[in-house]
């Protein structure tokens, strides 16, 4: 209620200045799917929401799509329900079909959670669910080329059915299908309620349906009449086709009337694809206009007659059938449109409009543009305009509507951005010419109101508006004609329409001139809307005849001064000059020469074709700098060619302009001039040279772009001093003229590098600052500023100290110390020259380090003996320092000495004195630490035979990576471009596309076992073959032969053979060690494959309880909460043995409740004194979600919390003016400096309904967090000593190293469960994959006559514990949907430790010197290795398994993650290695007498490779 209330307050308050800017936007929080309008409501389907809004995009209502998908036998018993922002997801529903029912007043959306699923809403309250079913409507894919629609069938007379058609995507892909047990036909009809045969949603009847064998993507559908329309592409050959269907008798009937034709452009063209598709209203006959392209560079707009052919046979078409598909049917109809409207690069939509006799089209682009094109009746167009235009290059999305309330708007998408924007700009036009000249049938001039209107807003009915010729290029236009007898005729025709032509009753003309009479009166009477007057006289005077029309429309009169003359007397040289002089005195122009208007053509579009005839010679362009550029344009372009002496402007003539632009030019050399190139619309524009008789000529092209943008800077901070070489990162940044900084806006750099995508330029001087401050940078294109939203700091110049110099050898090393500070100074960054009286040595840059608030930057003058530095001069950004050495003492400084000693007698003499005082203080503070020693010693005794494993064990639902997950986390743990490449559409459905033929030849050349094992050995015997280079190729191979486990399993058996007969006679038991092989790193992958189901059904439940008993166990005593360090951990490294005294907390915790003061009932919390606001925030939610079984409902940075404190509420905040500060570092706020005791009580509010007075982000969003706060580790500062003298009690980390044991008893059981859950043998059997590899290395052993069970015993635990278990323990992640933080990462490094132990075949003597992770598993390691020896033997003695269960079990494996890797783009970046060592691969073959055919085929996969001239990897 309250959030619709807000919206009609809204719509209230902002409904008039909306209207004022007649346009309105939505920013939504992902890319929009879908959207639809109804009345004065907009719905939207983004991502993961779900949208009403007004018509003026205010937001009424929404409702997440994010939610819980539980898990059943059937994925058609699967309930799913939704769940809130802060909640943990499994599943999302994606909307693929959102279709409003408005009879019912509901709102239909169909799409996919893990299959197909529908839900019905109330169109009025999103909110409310009237009906939801798991049931298959349209398609199961994320994204495809699908349409849904209602379509009303007249079962019985008046009284149609209404039924959801839906047309899907067709492409042989049936792996949603499959797993969801249902088969998806082309088009299909389903119903829309209960009463209706079978249910809602309910296929009409039983296998009624329209069928398609081969791949078809529908574009749209809709339904005229009783006709329905679908619009399709069919992939082979490509081909627009239009299906037809009679909806009057029934489904089955409507179905089976299917008629079709083919669109094609022209009747020879072919190999198009429709893009959008808009049907134009108010037929007959059915006008459609498409948007056709073969690629985005070249898309044309083009109007067909669709109306449909009601003769002939139905359901005979060659594509489509419903009942039995009949191969002998002819060719369907041939189409071609009554004309092609448009024609421009990547349009991407288009929506039509009748406007009177006018049609109007409203066309998007790849580019951002929204596009006009009005059209007369005759398909002929006036200028189009462009509407609205993105400053980046958004794509329009393919679909836009009308505002169905007011009809002059339209709803334009672009990424997760929704429009509201005006048809037209009516009130821009301020009379009566420029309202006409604006060519736009939806504006006229309103006589009555004196303003130009829509026709709707004008009370009179003489509405001037354009006529309706588009040829027409004045509102007012003459001819002079001689007649037969000898008379002259001058016509006037007004080229204007009326709004209500009956109501023009006063037309009328009126003809004068300056000296007798004009007309003869015996001419015609005037008639709308041409005037005519037979001049009085047969001849003109020699100089011309001046005469004035006054014409009367309405309320308005227009007058037009003419200036008539002697057609046949206008004579001379054939020139653009003479032609327009010609055409303007209103006679016409034939054969090169000025005639009568009844003897010639009257348009000045004549004039184009007559080029100049003065004295020039031909001007020629040859280039254009910059050619591409801004929208904004450009002030300093320059042109070159030859013969350019003569040119006055330069004319830019773009498709999207009305009238030409031209500039002036300057500098102009015959050669080479400047110009501006002004502003406009993206895309081409054409360029010509005028002469000063008004001809252009030559042919040139620039390209409009999109404005500069940029998204990061660095680095982030300069010095005062200026001119530190900064990087900017964005997106057509070639564009940028100049940088400019807020701080000095005077100040314009000039890049010193910009690419489309990197921009280098220097920083601009502050040398009046004082301290640091910010400074918002800005790119200036043309005279405008584009701001960027990164802010730079400016610091101080950086301090250099000194330097010292080492000689070694013949090179002198010099190191230079800077003061630290935040510059963050690079080493690249400085030059450096050793002074030796006036010669200059340059200092190459080595290194940098730091150390003790001092950075250390290390030089060498090489090859120079005997030089010895007297200065050093460094130079950063702008500036020059010269840095002179340490100095010796002089004789002055010796006598200031000398007093000295003098000082050092006293110093004893008093020191003595003090001495016996000093004793006895220190006595007692050593009496004091050796208490707080022994209470530490004591208590630590106590938590450890007290410490119970009280963790909890119910941890919820368990959050798996799907496979797909999980192997591209194995097979390229480092992730990149490579591992998004080669695994599909990661997070989405996948989609079979069949590669091309040179994946196609490769893929069947490494299914070669001879070739593929020949090109491996030629690689690794390659010097340049590195280790990451071994562990790409063998991920590769992973994935390009991941549908055929058992060939890749042949091909790592004989690397595997080779690698041991290599390595094993000399040093068996390093062998499978480490990764120095491809054969090793596809181990790791095969096994990683073959145990994923093994590891997820018996592994990963126990790996996640420890884990989650880790994250619990570490939380339940004190935490720093700045360096993460803990009392309770695994791992020495992460002890926090410096922590202070502490006591546990039992807090009683109340939660606001809506917005007048009200809280809920009491939740007990655990909480330490130490703990900071954060902390016990975090606890707070923890246990909410603990006890609840659900998260709260704001997350944790949106929550604050106040404790009560007599009566009253105190804030408790991280740091306030409370905080206790040390030198520049504060300490974090905690419950004991805020002195809340037991059984408090603390109320938890939501910032966004209760606001904090004063609000603070998060301090850990903060850079500097560690630097400048601190909360239980003291900083190192003296003044610590001096204020506080008790605080800084003796710390040993030797006396907590039990905290270290008491945290491996409560996980100890944990640890254990999940080791023999990892050696187990589930019904007495191995996976099948650990006794297949075992039993080949018992073999391979055998066959090379290795005796020594050591060996083998070493083999299998580098194989299998090494390889992989012991990556998925340190790596959680891998495997589920957890973050590692790096205090997790050290505990299972701990755990992995002794694993591993485990499987030792030595003893270790350990000492009291032995590592603390050694010794935590000392006593266990031992009972660990019998399990280990027994595992092995249970393994070894299990009855071998046979070649055909194996291969089955493989190929099992392979189709079960079928078409979830991308295996085109794993050969295409395989070939990469093959190419570049393409040589020696064909000479290994060569060697080893590889076949001719083989080699054959080496080479046509070359062949076929070198052919591609723009593959995707260049």
């Amino acid at each position: 209620m309250k959030l619709l209330l807000l919206a009609v307050l809204l719509r209230l308050g902002g409904e008039p200045s909306r209207c004022r800017a007649q346009a309105a936007s939505h920013t939504f929080d992902s890319a929009i799917r879908h959207f639809t309008i109804v009345s004065d409501s907009v719905y939207v389907a983004t991502e993961q929401t779900l949208y009403r809004l007004s018509r003026t995009l205010v937001p009424l209502e929404s409702l997440t799509q994010r939610g819980v998908l539980e898990s059943r036998e059937s994925p058609w018993e699967s309930p799913f329900y939704r769940v809130s922002e802060t909640h943990r997801q499994n599943k999302t529903f994606t909307v693929n079909l959102l279709v409003p029912f408005v009879r019912n007043r509901s709102l239909i959306t169909c799409g996919v959670t893990d299959c197909g699923y529908c839900e019905v809403r109330d169109l009025t309250n999103i909110s409310s669910l009237l009906h939801s079913e798991n049931f298959n409507v349209g398609s199961l894919r994320h994204h495809s080329q699908s349409v849904g629609f209602l379509m009303d069938v007249e079962q019985m007379p008046s009284r149609p059915d209404t039924y959801l058609l839906t047309a899907t995507q067709q492409d042989g892909n049936r792996t949603a299908e499959v797993r969801c047990f249902t088969q998806t036909k082309a088009v299909t009809m389903h119903n829309t309620n209960r009463n209706q045969e079978g249910g809602i949603f309910a296929y009409t009847e039983l296998n009624s349906a329209i069928k398609r064998d081969g791949t078809v993507e529908f574009v749209d559908g809709f339904q005229i009449d009783s006709t329905v329309y679908l619009l399709s592409n069919l992939a082979a050959p490509r081909t627009v086709r239009l299906l037809w269907l009679e909806s009057r008798e029934g489904p089955r009937q409507t179905l089976k009337s299917l008629r079709g034709a083919t669109l094609r452009l022209s009747a020879g063209e072919d190999g198009s694809r429709l893009l959008a598709s808009a049907v134009i209203p108010d037929g007959p006959p059915v006008l459609w206009a498409g948007v056709f392209g073969a690629n985005d560079s070249d898309t044309r707009l083009a109007v067909f007659d669709i109306s449909p052919v009601q003769t002939g046979p139905t359901d005979q078409d060659l594509d489509f059938y419903s009942v039995k598909k009949d191969t002998s049917k002819s060719e369907p109809a041939l189409l071609t449109p009554r004309a092609v409207l448009f024609r421009r690069s990547s349009m991407t939509s288009v929506l039509a409009l009748r406007q009177r006799s006018w049609l109007v089209f409203f066309i998007g682009t790849g580019d951002g543009l929204l596009i006009k094109l009005a059209v007369d009746k005759a398909f002929q167009s006036v200028c189009p305009r462009v509407l609205y235009k993105a400053n980046d290059d958004r794509q329009v999305f393919p679909k836009m509507h009308l505002d169905q309330v007011d009809g002059k708007h339209v709803y334009v998408v672009l990424g997760n951005q929704m429009k509201h924007l005006p048809v037209s700009q009516c009130q821009n036009y301020t009379s009566l010419q420029a309202c006409w000249a604006a060519q736009d049938p939806f504006c006229g001039w309103c006589g009555s109101a004196k303003r130009c209107t829509f026709e709707d807003e004008c009370s009179d009915p003489v509405w001037l508006s354009v006529g309706d010729d588009a040829s027409q290029q004045q509102m007012v236009s003459h001819r002079v004609a001689r007649g037969s007898s000898g008379e002259i005729t001058l016509s006037v025709q007004t080229h204007v329409s009326v709004g209500q032509p009956a109501a023009l009753t006063n037309f009328a003309c009126q003809f004068s001139t300056v000296t007798d009479e004009l007309c003869d009166r015996t001419g015609p009477a005037p008639q709308f809307p041409q005037c005519t007057c037979v001049l009085k006289s047969r001849t003109l005077p020699e100089e011309g005849l001046d005469v004035t029309v006054k014409i009367r429309l309405g309320s308005e009169t227009l007058t037009e001064n003419l200036k008539l003359a002697n057609c046949s007397e206008i004579s001379g040289p054939a020139t653009f000059a003479l032609c327009r002089r010609c055409i303007a005195a209103g006679c016409g122009w034939s054969s090169n020469a000025c005639s009568w208007a009844n003897a010639g053509a009257v348009n000045d579009s004549v004039c184009h074709v007559s080029e100049s005839q003065l004295d020039f010679s031909k001007p020629e362009i040859s280039s254009i700098t910059p050619s591409v550029l801004s929208f904004l344009g450009r002030n300093g372009a320059v042109l070159r060619g030859r013969n350019l002496g003569a040119v006055t402007r330069v004319r830019i003539q773009a498709e999207l302009d009305c009238s030409a632009k031209e500039s002036p030019v300057w500098n102009n050399t015959g050669t080479k001039l400047m110009f501006r190139i002004p502003s406009g619309d993206k895309g081409v524009v054409k360029v010509c040279v005028v002469l000063p008789d008004g001809s252009c000529l030559g042919n040139a092209t620039v390209t409009y772009r999109s404005l500069p943008s940029c998204y990061n800077i660095t680095p982030a901070s300069t010095w005062t001093s200026g001119m530190r070489k900064m990087k900017v990162r964005g997106s057509f940044l070639e564009f940028v003229e100049g940088i400019v900084h807020d701080h000095d806006p005077h100040t314009v750099r000039e890049p010193t590098h910009n690419g489309s995508e990197v921009l280098y330029y220097d920083t601009p001087p502050a040398e009046n600052a004082q301290g640091g401050f910010s400074s918002t940078m800005s790119l200036k294109v043309v005279n405008t500023s584009v701001s960027c939203p990164t802010e730079i700091t400016y610091h101080p110049d950086p301090h250099f100290t000194s330097f010292t110099s080492t000689r070694t050898g013949d090179d002198l090393r010099v190191t230079i110390q800077k003061m630290a500070d935040k510059l963050n100074m690079t080493k690249d960054e400085l030059r450096v020259w050793g002074l030796q009286g006036d010669a200059q040595h340059l200092c190459h840059m080595e290194t940098l380090e730091s150390s003790g608030g001092t950075d250390f930057f290390t030089c060498e003058i090489k090859d120079k003996p005997n030089v010895q530095i007297e200065f050093l001069m460094i130079k950063y950004g702008g500036r020059t320092v010269t840095l002179e050495p340490p100095s010796n003492l002089s004789p002055l400084m010796l006598l200031a000495l000398l007093p000295i000693p003098c000082i050092i007698v006293a110093g004893v003499v008093i020191y003595r004195s003090k001495q016996r005082k000093l004793t006895a203080q220190m006595n007692r503070r050593i009496e004091d630490l050796e208490l707080d020693i022994r209470n530490d010693i004591r208590q630590g005794f106590v938590d450890l035979q007290t410490e119970r494993a009280d963790l909890m064990e119910n941890v919820g639902a368990i959050p798996f990576l799907d496979y797909k997950h999980f192997a591209s986390r194995i097979f390229f743990p480092e992730g990149g471009a490579l591992m998004t490449s080669c695994i599909r559409d990661i997070g989405q459905d996948v989609v079979k596309v069949r590669p091309d033929e040179c994946c196609q030849a490769l893929s069947k050349l490494i299914r070669e076992q001879h070739f593929l094992t020949c090109m491996v050995h030629t690689l690794e015997e390659q010097k340049s073959f590195t280790i990451k280079d071994k562990c790409a190729v063998a991920s590769l191979l992973t994935v390009a032969l991941h549908s055929d486990l058992c060939y890749l399993t042949q091909v790592m058996e004989e690397l595997l053979q080779a690698l041991l007969l290599q390595a094993g006679a000399s040093q068996p038991k390093l062998l499978l060690r480490r990764t120095e092989s491809v054969v090793e790193k596809l181990l790791t992958n095969w096994m990683s494959v073959c145990l994923y189901g093994f590891l997820r059904e018996s592994v990963g439940q126990q790996l996640f309880l420890l884990v989650s008993a880790l994250t619990q166990q570490i939380a339940k005593g004190p935490v720093d909460s700045v360096t993460e360090k803990a009392l309770y951990t695994l791992s020495e490294d992460w002890l926090l043995w410096q922590a202070q005294d502490f006591t546990s907390l039992k807090l009683k915790v109340h939660f606001a409740v809506g917005s007048d003061g009200e809280v809920s009932d009491p939740l007990e919390v655990s909480a330490l004194s130490c703990d900071t606001v954060e902390q016990l925030k975090d606890k707070i939610l923890s246990t909410f979600r603990a006890k609840f079984g659900f998260c709260y409902s704001a997350a944790l940075r949106d929550v604050r919390i106040e404790y009560e404190k007599s009566g009253s509420f105190v804030p408790l905040e991280e740091v306030d003016g409370s905080s206790e500060v040390i030198g520049d570092v504060t300490m974090l706020n905690t419950l004991k400096h805020y002195e809340v005791p037991d059984g408090a009580s603390i109320k938890v509010l939501s910032k966004k309904t209760h606001p904090p007075v004063s609000p603070q982000g998060s301090l850990k969003d903060d850079r500097d967090f560690s630097v400048k706060y601190f909360h239980l580790i003291d900083p190192d500062v003296d003044e610590d000593q001096r204020k506080n003298p008790g605080r800084k009690k003796l710390k040993l980390k030797e006396v907590h190293l039990t905290k270290l044991l008491s945290t491996k008893v409560a996980v100890h059981s944990f640890v254990e469960n999940l080791f023999r859950s990892m050696w187990s043998t589930p019904h007495g059997k191995a996976p099948h994959a650990v006794k297949f590899f075992f039993d080949f290395l018992d073999a391979q052993a055998d066959s090379m006559k290795i005796s020594d069970p050591d060996v083998l015993h070493i083999w299998k635990t580098n194989s299998l514990p090494l390889r992989f278990w012991v990556n998925i323990l340190k790596n959680p992640q891998f495997v589920f949907d957890v973050e590692k933080t790096p205090h997790l990462d050290g505990c299972l490094s701990v755990i992995a430790q002794a694993f591993m132990d485990s499987f030792s075949l030595s003893d270790t003597q350990l000492g009291k010197h032995a590592p603390t992770n050694k010794l935590l598993y000392a006593k266990d390691i031992p009972k660990f290795k019998q399990e280990v020896k027994s595992y092995y033997r249970q393994v070894r003695e299990q009855p071998a398994i046979s070649s055909s269960d194996f291969r089955g079990f493989l190929l099992e494996e392979s189709k079960k993650h079928e078409n979830e890797f991308n295996e085109c783009a794993a050969l295409k970046e395989l070939y990469k290695f093959l190419q570049r060592y393409f040589p020696e691969v064909q000479q290994k073959l060569q060697q080893n007498g590889a076949p001719a055919e083989l080699k054959e085929q080496l080479q046509h996969v070359k062949s076929l490779f070198d052919g591609l001239k723009s593959c995707s990897w260049d």
